[in-house]
């Protein structure tokens, strides 16, 4: 390449840089400085609190300098496992002022069952003053908690912003106690929305995503947008990889705080069921256009779904007018709802559309959400040989002596399996168990042999409907 050229091309490239930096600096200028992030930190870390927390653990030690030698385990067994001590426990999160009467917001984990609260507060002047708190109310499907200091003045907050206008690639910052670095600035950008992680202690299905840095500690402090507001708490990390940090939206706590303040908990709607998504094998068994919406799977007695009249194998489709898009979508949607509301159901039952008006019960914060099933006949069925090809060998009219072995309720209907064939695909995936109840085949009731064959009929794949520990599972099973 002559000289010439080279010169041109490193003209072109210098002027795409400068093109790029310009731009950059324009958008940073647009914010009013060379910096936006400075002037949201100057302005929001007074209201960013520390929180520190002690908890005392019973922890079982031996007193005993031999306990793993053998001979010594020989003369006096285990006992030595009854010995325990108290152990303190210390551990740190933050949070942010939501009132100026000292009322915190952060997340339940931080505050959950420990024995003192101490918050740390930033002053104008840079020093700190500390504060015992307590906790006013706490939700722990949110993760979020209400705590409360006695402050001797009137307390800066923070402004809780929008999260359902938050767009992906919005710049974020992040504010909170890391390892016990206080007021630790971290900045980023919103990665994804309506993340879910269902992992130990965590069971959330609509984080926010970003990449600013956020750390053990960082829990409970605020996510703020460019305009100084507060988006998200920040809450969750997956410690094995970078840039992935998780924050549940604003929005969910602005539904719960008034509940939260008022009755230290939150008072949701209950309608008394279990759901799962919908596989297009499941579609075509209960006659459901497309895999929207949201399969029942049990339907708890005496609840409100029930008094209604709605079934296990209900697709529902739509609720209060809106449509359902899947399980989480409903779950989502039924948690807004306040106890007494009357919430019109739209399902959709082996083919035909229904409409049900369920008035909502409050849920109790105690329940799982998971009592025992049941249903009100008993079958006399015998076993069938229409399931063979599907790897179930032996299926017999419930009885006594199978309800005890296999811990069956004693209202539930159905035929119990109570044998797999060896090698086959059922008994090899698990996902099918001897003592299993079977209710229904392709969204059929299934009470005798001739049930099941004219359910199954030339099908190479089936959708079973099984009730195992009083919990109900669709299972596919194939040829």
């Amino acid at each position: 390449m002559s000289i010439s050229k080279k010169f041109l091309a490193c003209s072109i490239a210098l002027a795409l840089i400068l093109s790029i930096s310009g731009g950059a600096f324009a958008a940073i200028s647009s914010f009013g400085g060379n910096n936006p992030i400075v002037p949201i930190v100057k302005n929001a870390s007074v209201a960013v609190v520390n929180i520190d927390v002690e908890k005392t653990e019973k922890r079982s030690f031996s007193p005993f300098p031999f306990d793993d030698d053998p001979i010594f385990k020989r003369f006096f067994g285990d006992s030595f496992k009854e010995f325990t001590r108290s152990v303190p426990m210390k551990g740190r999160g933050s949070g942010f002022i939501v009132s100026r009467e000292g009322l915190i917001l952060t997340n339940n984990h931080v505050v959950d069952g420990v024995d003192k609260i101490t918050v740390s507060v930033l002053l104008s002047d840079g020093s700190k003053k500390t504060y015992p708190a307590t906790i006013k109310g706490n939700d722990p499907a949110y993760d979020l908690a209400l705590i409360k200091i006695e402050p001797d003045e009137k307390l800066p907050v923070l402004e809780l912003g929008d999260s359902d206008a938050l767009e992906v690639g919005e710049w974020v910052v992040a504010i909170g106690n890391p390892y016990g670095f206080e007021h630790s600035v971290t900045a980023g950008v919103i990665s994804a929305k309506n993340r879910s992680i269902h992992a130990q202690d965590v069971n959330f299905d609509d984080f926010l995503q970003t990449d600013a840095a956020i750390n053990p500690g960082n829990s409970g402090g605020p996510l703020l947008n460019m305009e100084g507001k507060v988006i998200g708490i920040n809450t969750a990390i997956v410690p094995y990889a970078q840039g992935l940090g998780f924050a549940i939206p604003v929005n969910k706590a602005k539904e719960i705080m008034g509940d939260l303040e008022s009755f230290g908990h939150v008072k949701r709607g209950w309608l008394g069921v279990s759901v799962r998504n919908i596989t297009a094998e499941m579609a075509k068994a209960y006659k459901v256009e497309g895999t929207n919406g949201a399969m029942v799977n049990d339907v708890f007695k005496g609840d409100p779904a029930d008094k209604a009249g709605l079934k296990r194998g209900d697709v529902i489709v739509e609720l209060n007018g809106e449509k359902i898009k899947d399980s989480n979508d409903f779950v989502q949607k039924v948690r807004t709802l306040a106890p007494g509301t009357i919430a019109k159901i739209g399902v959709v039952r082996k083919g035909k559309k229904m409409n049900f008006n369920v008035k909502l019960a409050e849920r109790a914060n105690s329940a799982d959400g998971r009592p025992s099933a049941t249903t009100e006949s008993k079958s006399n069925a015998t076993g069938s040989d229409a399931l063979k090809d599907f790897g179930i060998s032996k299926v017999e009219a419930i009885n006594d002596t199978l309800r005890r072995a296999y811990r069956i309720d004693s209202n539930s209907e159905g035929l119990v399996i109570t044998e797999l064939a060896r090698d086959s695909k059922a008994s090899a995936d698990g996902e099918i168990r001897e003592g299993d109840l079977l209710i229904e085949v392709n969204g059929q009731e299934v009470k005798t042999p001739e049930d099941i064959k004219k359910a199954i009929g030339n099908d190479e794949s089936i959708v079973l409907m099984i009730e195992r520990e009083g919990s109900t599972y669709f299972i596919m099973a194939s040829k």
